[in-house]
């Protein structure tokens, strides 16, 4: 197996709407229009050229470990929008030669946002 690259990462949320409306408008992702009709709501949204899956059903706040990444440009700048949305952020903090900060989402799904140095960005 090789793996190619992220496909998507799935989310369970509380509310599609809601969530539709957190990562659309605060995170700035856009609603796909391939989404099969399920049996179940939910939405799948674009980020850059991979997917985020977010699925209605019971959520789970301890988790610890699972998260996404996003990829940034500017840490500092992302983190000073989102906290004059109301949103917590931690403050950044580097990871080799990289830099990340972390938040949650509504329903308690962790999400990092992540600086690539310039070095090691593609």
């Amino acid at each position: 197996m090789t793996p190619l690259g992220i496909h998507h990462v799935n989310l369970t949320v509380a509310d599609a709407e809601e969530a539709r409306a957190f990562y659309c408008e605060v995170l700035g992702m856009k609603v796909r229009d391939d989404r099969p009709d399920f049996p179940f709501a939910g939405w799948w949204l674009d980020i850059g050229h991979e997917q985020l899956h977010l699925v209605v059903g019971e959520p789970t706040k301890e988790k610890g470990g699972d998260h996404f990444a996003i990829r940034v440009g500017d840490l500092d700048a992302t983190i000073v929008e989102l906290r004059e949305k109301g949103i917590r952020i931690t403050d950044p903090m580097g990871v080799g030669a990289n830099r990340q900060s972390f938040l949650r989402d509504p329903w308690g799904n962790r999400i990092e946002l992540q600086q690539v140095a310039a070095a090691s960005a593609p």
